[in-house]
């Protein structure tokens, strides 16, 4: 049964990718706004739907590990297993304002984060209302400065839907997202559970590949379309929703304690990490470019991250 749950939940996410993607380019063009900022907020925060149930639902049931284990797994897997497999696909040229702005907020919001739970091992309240605060700044600055960064390749292939055809296919995308992803996340975890294997490896590994495949499923599908600056936007804007909605309203709703010491001695500097790495990814092999070497290089470092959880 739980094979099952795993095969249905992909094809679920797979479906829902390409619905949300629909949904993003008949908004950017009826509103008439760049599409790294759709991509950053509505495609964003639909793949990060996730996140949220699953790291809310955690916390309650007094599963603190696996809460936070999602979000700082799920933002590894983003930047070095999505962006590695959807830059081999395909190049991403940047510009400037990448640079400027979108990926220095990112790193901001994982820094906030290192700093809240480093010292005493917890997102408390407060912390959570801080985060979600940035968030709501952050929304605010995208909607009034944010420039387009990414290069659409094919904007003649971009199709205005009828206002109900956008609503329709973002809030079915998000279903088939969401419900995929609970199945995916139940079938994994409960394989997993049968070799005994803590809350913490269960997040930052399984369950936070299996949050991730949303993201996974509308990149590969933006890239493959040609909708390049969604898919950069997706990735980019998902990490910073993991970290200020995910977790700040998590921890407003339930304090998330830390109890594997591991989340702060280790995987998050993973995260960190990674998240630096792809200021330099991006113009010292090739400036402004990510493309295979890139990729190559993420893929690598994923594989190195995930041998170190399991060994």
């Amino acid at each position: 049964m739980d094979l099952l749950f795993i095969v249905v939940g992909l094809v679920l996410l797979i479906l829902g990718g390409d619905w949300l993607l629909k949904s993003a380019v008949g908004f950017s063009l009826r509103l008439q706004i760049p599409k790294i900022i759709i991509g950053m907020t509505v495609v964003s925060f639909a793949t990060s739907a996730p996140e949220l149930i699953v790291s809310l639902k955690s916390a309650l049931q007094g599963h603190s590990d696996l809460a936070m284990g999602n979000v700082i797994g799920s933002n590894i897997a983003n930047l070095a297993l999505v962006l590695g497999i959807t830059v081999l696909l395909s190049d991403i040229k940047v510009t400037q304002s990448f640079f400027k702005t979108d990926w220095p907020i990112m790193m901001l919001a994982s820094i906030l984060l290192y700093v809240f739970i480093v010292f005493d091992g917890q997102l408390v309240a407060y912390e959570g209302a801080i985060l979600f605060g940035a968030l709501v700044a952050f929304l605010v600055y995208m909607l009034k400065f944010q420039k387009t960064a990414v290069e659409d390749e094919m904007p003649e292939d971009d199709e205005e839907l009828p206002l109900w055809k956008a609503l329709l296919f973002l809030a079915v995308g998000g279903v088939a997202l969401w419900g995929g992803s609970e199945l995916l996340i139940t079938g994994a975890v409960g394989l997993a559970e049968q070799f005994n294997v803590s809350q913490r490896i269960i997040g930052v590994s399984i369950v936070s590949v299996g949050t991730s495949i949303p993201e996974l499923s509308a990149s590969i599908i933006a890239v493959l379309k040609k909708e390049k600056a969604i898919s950069l936007g997706n990735l980019l804007g998902s990490n910073i929703f993991n970290i200020l909605a995910v977790l700040g309203l998590t921890a407003v709703i339930h304090p998330i304690e830390i109890v594997d010491k591991g989340l702060i001695e280790n995987d998050i500097y993973w995260m960190l990490g990674i998240s630096f790495l792809i200021l330099p990814l991006s113009f010292f092999y090739r400036k402004m470019n990510f493309g295979k070497p890139e990729g190559g290089i993420l893929l690598l470092i994923y594989i190195a991250f995930i041998y170190t959880m399991i060994f």
